[in-house]
């Protein structure tokens, strides 16, 4: 380890003994099996080690210079190179290379990685560029927000990385509402509406592209009155003292989305556009027979075309009006992988799924066939509450995210997530099982193919009583277009059903309500549903139900919000139809089930690995 700390950076051998201090060092604070995955520094004294202060070994780095050691004319501070840190204070270790002396002393700037220094300088010119601020004295009775810096690497959808990032940030935190700042609401995509366009793409054999707007924020307009303090390691030498007045939003202002997307929205509008009614994230424009629509997602927009001349237009367009990164075919958009191809276009969360593993040790697990045990039992307060429930809860929302591409984990990781308030142990081994389904099964995703049939249609189920702790149902749904996956839900009921019948005709409703949606997007982008939406439910009696407007005794109780069905079924908006239990695709949202019934309801689902789209494909269009 000493020989890689002096060859990483090319330190001369003779700091050989800095390297040794330095190794052994970082090794007392690391994790070790020889004292059950802890610190010996924790063993030894009874504490975790703090991190914050760890520097690169061999780093640039600045000292201050006091006063009385220097001239008036002379620099605040020296260069030197960081060799170590002091073992009797909290100080470091520096080398000045100039007066070949050794310093000690905690007053330094490190200068750690030349990328993150070059990323600085650039988003300083961005700011620049878009004529961001103006310096000026504070006026009386103003207070200045402070600014602090933001690192980020972004990687591609292998891995490897694209770029080092830093975001000059606003502590907006400190702002007040209705003085310094009104509006902060930013809408964004739902994924359901980018699942639905991929679709599309697919059913169209057109690809699918993508852009990512430059330093976004910076483009919105202030309203209001905003200083800021000038940024650490840029301030302008002999105006210290002087603050910026924003003319334009700022990255973590409040109010900074919400001006970016009157931005964006006023130039789509301005240029032929039209807002979707059902999406407010989507634009469409239409010139004769071609079509352009364009999704965003604050900065990243993913567009496809009926023909390569309007996205010509397009393009230039945008990039006269904002600086743009034009990343051609999409290939990776918010966590999906997508691959776009002749069969049609796969999406998936692999490298996500590698990442979540790695981040709770379970890389190296045994597989588990299904993600829950077919007779699971789980409740309040089961078990011994867990001593550090913020690990449960971080899990569970990485399993959340990771239901963008994965509805057969849908209802595991929503029956955990029904525990994020008091987790106990068994909840944390339920889903910890989650992850050893995910193992197996890690390159699975979804497959939109390029099928003639573009219908859209669903499934509706729900369990009875499922709940242990109040006894509710779950509703689950999932709707196909041309039998591509588009929308799924597993939710739990907010009023407690008392009966199946019931159960699943408050199922049936929240998946019309979903229906409904679904219609209007898909007429907007060109896709009209003729005749009603086919939605299958394997319970005749909730669908007798739905078509007999007289209340009966047994549902007089039912709250008018879930008779909405009978109105879509009375319009011809959407259709009942009875399928075998065995057919209910849904089923895979409302219970845990066993293997072979699972693996058939997955296969359905078209969840599958890039290599299977062959197989799926047939059973799908034998279906």
């Amino acid at each position: 380890m000493a020989r890689s700390l002096l060859k990483a950076k090319g330190i001369p051998n003779q700091f050989w003994a800095e390297s040794v201090a330095t190794a052994v060092y970082l090794l007392n604070i690391s994790p070790t099996k020889a004292v059950l995955n802890r610190t010996p520094y924790e063993v030894w004294k009874g504490r975790k080690p703090r991190i914050s202060h760890l520097k690169i070994f061999g780093c640039i780095a600045y000292v201050y210079v006091n006063s009385h050691d220097r001239h008036k004319l002379e620099d605040k501070s020296e260069k030197c190179i960081f060799i170590g840190y002091c073992p009797q204070s909290k100080a470091y270790r520096l080398y000045n290379p100039c007066s070949k002396k050794l310093i000690i002393s905690r007053s330094v700037i490190f200068e750690e990685n030349e990328d993150w220094c070059q990323a600085m300088k650039d988003e300083i010119a961005a700011i620049e560029k878009n004529n961001i601020w103006m310096l000026i004295d504070l006026p009386e009775g103003k207070k200045a927000i402070d600014l602090k810096w933001v690192f980020k690497t972004k990687y591609h959808a292998d891995g490897s990385i694209q770029k080092h990032k830093a975001r000059l940030v606003a502590k907006g935190y400190s702002q007040k509402e209705s003085i310094v700042f009104q509006e902060t609401f930013s809408p964004v995509a739902r994924i359901e509406t980018v699942r639905v366009l991929l679709a599309i793409a697919a059913y169209l054999n057109v690809p699918v592209y993508q852009f990512d707007v430059k330093s976004a924020f910076l483009h919105g307009v202030l309203k209001e009155e905003v200083y800021v303090n000038q940024p650490q390691g840029f301030t302008v030498n002999g105006k210290e003292k002087k603050v910026y007045k924003l003319k334009k939003a700022l990255y973590g202002l409040k109010q900074a989305p919400r001006t970016w997307y009157g931005e964006i929205d006023t130039y789509f509008q301005q240029n032929g556009f039209m807002r979707s009614k059902n999406e407010p994230t989507l634009y469409i424009k239409r010139k004769n027979s071609e079509m352009l629509v364009v999704c965003i997602y604050v900065d990243d927009m993913i567009y496809m075309r009926s023909s390569s001349s309007i996205i010509s237009e397009f393009k230039q367009s945008m990039m006269r009006r904002f600086e743009m990164t034009d990343l051609s075919l999409l290939h990776y958009f918010l966590g999906l992988e997508v691959k776009q191809c002749e069969d049609g276009i796969f999406i998936s969360q692999e490298k996500y799924a590698i990442d979540l593993l790695k981040r709770f040790g379970m890389q190296n697990c045994n597989e588990a066939m299904t993600p829950m045990n077919l007779n699971e039992k789980l409740y309040e307060k089961d078990d011994v509450p867990l001593t550090e429930p913020h690990i449960f809860r971080s899990l569970v929302g990485g399993l959340i995210y990771l239901t963008h591409t994965r509805p057969d984990i849908s209802f595991s990781v929503g029956m955990v997530s029904r525990f994020m308030h008091g987790p106990t142990r068994h909840h944390f081994g339920v889903a910890k099982r989650i992850l050893r389904y995910i193992t197996g099964t890690i390159d699975y995703g979804l497959w939109f193919f390029n099928i003639t049939n573009f219908k859209l249609f669903g499934f509706s189920d729900s369990d009875w009583a499922g709940s242990l702790d109040n006894r509710r149902s779950t509703s689950g749904n999932f709707f196909s277009l041309g039998f591509s996956a588009i929308s799924w839900c597993s939710k739990k009921q907010a009023t407690t059903a008392l009966s199946s019948t019931e159960a699943e005709y408050v199922a049936i409703t929240l998946a019309a309500c979903q229906v409904v949606w679904l219609r209007r997007l898909l007429e907007e982008l060109h896709q009209k549903q003729e005749g009603a939406t086919n939605v299958f439910c394997d319970n005749k009696a909730t669908i007798a139900l739905t078509k007999n407007p007289i209340f009966h005794g047994r549902t007089k109780h039912v709250d008018i919000k879930h008779h909405f069905i009978r109105e879509l079924t009375t319009e011809s908006i959407v259709d009942l139809k009875f399928c075998n239990t065995n057919e209910q695709v849904a089923d895979i949202l409302t219970k845990a089930l066993s293997y072979k019934k699972f693996v058939y309801f997955r296969t359905s689902m078209e969840v599958c690995n890039f290599e299977s789209r062959e197989d799926v494909g047939n059973i799908l269009i034998q279906s």
